[in-house]
């Protein structure tokens, strides 16, 4: 079955000028095993999650190598690969896994030569489309790791170079050495402490992709604004809190992430989800 309208509800955004995706995309970071290493216990439901995925019309699928490690690019491949013509991969590399839940930044250049060959590999592409600093290294300078994306990009194997997790000022730096088209960093409803980065963006036109876009706390309690607002328009308090990230900003590129089928319908029909001007205000707070 295929439902297309579903993420392209949300909108639609170019990524480098040149690069259409549905403003809904997905994170492909739970899919794998507990404390994102691993492979998922059960495989069959997760090749099932990223199918639906691409049925609801989701073109950009976000993932890195450091989920699993490896095993989130090689469920992708496995489970979409030929690919369809519009799905634009996003991964990341920078991170080095050492145990379940540990992750170590590693910022090497050859280190991140290395990770973008063997997600190539990984993923059957010829070139990523959104190649991704995971996370910037303090112990290499900036120019270094930014600009070894940049000769990959020359080289033809990155199409576009995003970042993860970055301030303004490292923002701005990386754009003097490079092209930069996103960056990914966590925001969602309760927690925007990255609204100078998303602010920069959105007058920049850089895509902004919010990591832990799902996240509703104590605003969902009962009584709360998301609970209250929930019932007025019979959607769950996540499809609110998707909902009003598509508001914020035209450039906002949420990607939830899931194991599970239904979460995923769940996520997607919140792109269909319109805010008034008040309601938005009120979720705002």
């Amino acid at each position: 079955m295929t439902d297309q309208a579903g993420a392209a509800s949300g909108g639609t955004f170019r990524l480098g000028g040149d690069l259409p995706v549905h403003r809904m995309g997905f994170g492909a970071m739970r899919i794998t095993g507990a404390g994102v290493w691993g492979p998922p216990a059960d495989r069959t439901n997760a090749i099932a999650v990223l199918r639906r995925a691409v049925e609801l019309g989701v073109n950009l699928i976000d993932t890195a190598d450091s989920y699993g490690p490896h095993v989130s690019e090689e469920l992708i491949r496995e489970a979409l690969h030929p690919y369809p013509a519009d799905l634009v991969i996003a991964t990341k590399g920078g991170l080095l896994r050492t145990g379940p839940s540990e992750w170590i930044p590693l910022g090497k250049p050859a280190y991140l030569r290395q990770q973008v060959e063997m997600s190539l590999r990984r993923l059957e592409l010829e070139r990523i489309d959104l190649y991704q600093l995971h996370r910037v290294d303090p112990d290499y300078p900036l120019a270094d790791q930014v600009g070894e994306l940049k000769q990959l990009q020359q080289e033809g194997k990155i199409r576009h170079i995003g970042l993860s997790e970055v301030t303004v000022e490292q923002l701005e730096q990386a754009r003097g050495i490079a092209e930069i088209v996103s960056v990914q960093n966590m925001y969602n409803l309760t927690d925007r402490g990255h609204e100078q980065v998303l602010d920069y963006a959105t007058e920049h036109g850089l895509g902004f992709i919010p990591w832990f876009p799902v996240a509703t706390g104590e605003l969902a309690r009962p009584g709360g604004v998301l609970d209250t607002a929930s019932k007025e328009h019979g959607a769950a308090p996540a499809q609110l809190a998707l909902a009003w990230l598509l508001h914020r900003s035209p450039v906002m590129l949420p990607i939830p992430g899931t194991s599970s089928v239904q979460h995923l319908e769940e996520n997607v029909a919140a792109a269909e989800l319109t805010l008034s001007a008040d309601q938005y205000a009120q979720l705002a707070g």
